[in-house]
């Protein structure tokens, strides 16, 4: 990575940082610290947050890069139990990151430099572009092994963002461990290499120029609308949405459980056992 004074520098309790250095003109780069996985705890987005909301205010229109100083993770995602035990967590913490992410004024890289897991995965497609490790981890959606699932806008980011559906099915569904090259051949990423390739993919693209006329915050606010609404409505549109989705399920069960025993009392029940 390349080295450079830090411009600032912000704690993630208990005893990791968020230090934003300059090593370009107008390139901002968030490297991240906050042992052993950077885990996504209230600290951690908290700080992430107000690190981006200090550079839109106090600095001029550039390109922001993140990325993590523990070589082995970018992010492992959420300290889940923790998270779903923890009152306003993602209301308060996790959702205003993302939707910060997702409708920054300037643009945003994320610098993949090992595994991006769950959360950490999450958090990475809420930036408009990546650039990952070709030698080191994976990228990888992992809630179908430990048995949680996805909330609306952790599912929405990549109904939006991914451009075939069966990689969206591979990742949700057989929660595939992706390797960059793979990552790059089904579009969730967009380039390959450390910071020298990440800086080669901003000055390409021109990156630097494009939040300069003041839309570029408001364009990503309409082009994903649903992500951004999904994560406006928090836990209260989540509970309500879940509430009727219950309701569904109960109700195609029955219906289901009347169907196989009407079937039953038509052939007989002791024709039924296989």
């Amino acid at each position: 990575m390349a080295p450079a004074t830090p411009v600032f520098t912000l704690p993630i309790e208990p005893s990791g940082s968020i230090i934003c250095t300059q090593p370009v003109q107008n390139i901002y780069l968030l490297t991240f610290e906050s042992l052993p996985d950077n885990r996504m705890t209230p600290a951690f987005c908290q700080a992430f947050r107000l690190a981006l909301d200090i550079i839109d205010h106090k600095f001029p229109r550039g390109v922001v890069v993140t990325t993590s100083s523990v070589a082995k993770f970018y992010s492992n995602g959420l300290d889940y139990e923790s998270a779903i035990k923890t009152e306003g967590f993602f209301e308060e913490s996790l959702y205003p990151l993302w939707r910060r992410l997702l409708t920054y004024p300037m643009p945003t890289v994320a610098l993949i430099n090992g595994h991006a897991f769950a959360a950490g995965l999450m958090t990475a497609m809420h930036h408009d572009y990546r650039v990952m490790n070709p030698h080191k981890g994976f990228l990888c959606l992992n809630e179908l092994d430990f048995g949680a699932p996805l909330k609306p806008p952790m599912a929405s980011i990549f109904r939006q963002k991914l451009p075939r559906p069966d990689t969206y099915r591979t990742m949700v569904l057989e929660s595939k461990r992706f390797n960059a090259l793979e990552a790059l051949k089904e579009g969730i990423i967009d380039g390959l290499g450390g910071w020298e390739e990440c800086r080669g993919f901003v000055e390409e693209m021109k990156l630097v120029s494009r939040g300069q006329s003041g839309v570029y915050g408001r364009l990503k606010e309409e082009m994903w609308r649903e992500s951004v609404a999904l994560l406006d409505m928090g836990e209260r549109g989540e509970e309500e949405e879940s509430v009727r989705r219950a309701a569904v399920r109960e109700e195609i069960g029955v219906r289901a459980l009347r169907g196989v025993q009407e079937w039953e009392n038509r052939v007989g029940v002791g024709r039924t056992k296989l």
